[in-house]
């Protein structure tokens, strides 16, 4: 599996393309300031300190404009919702004498993130700057 760290210059550069100071960024990741300065200073009291993967998916997730999750979308997919019709009908049949229901039709929707480059390419200045 390949290498999906973030290294504190990343960090930093996710940091400043988005024009956020260390606060913000710590607000906006539910951290505390002084953790994000860890984050780009990539230690803590000498030892090393690595972005977590919640972390990372938080920062692609502000990076792509997504500042929230605000659950699925009524059945936001065609999968979910032959999935949520197939629940619908399991819940309604009755299992015939000493049986058992069925079993689920289909396995939940599963959602995949794309991964983080490790080191992003340069982006461009941001507006102002």
């Amino acid at each position: 599996m390949p290498d999906t760290s973030m290294s504190p210059s990343a960090f930093k550069h996710w940091r400043k393309h988005l024009g956020l100071s260390q606060k913000e960024a710590a607000e906006a990741l539910g951290l505390k300031r002084r953790v994000v300065q860890y984050y780009e200073k990539g230690e803590r009291d000498g030892d090393p300190v690595a972005i977590p993967r919640t972390v990372r998916l938080a920062c692609w997730a502000l990076l792509n404009g997504i500042n929230d999750y605000a659950g699925a979308l009524d059945g936001a997919t065609p999968r979910a919702k032959k999935a949520d019709k197939a629940d619908k009908v399991r819940k309604e049949a009755k299992p015939a004498k000493g049986g058992k229901a069925d079993k689920p039709a289909c396995a939940p929707a599963v959602v995949v993130l794309p991964a983080l480059a490790v080191d992003p390419q340069p982006l461009p200045p941001s507006p102002g700057v």
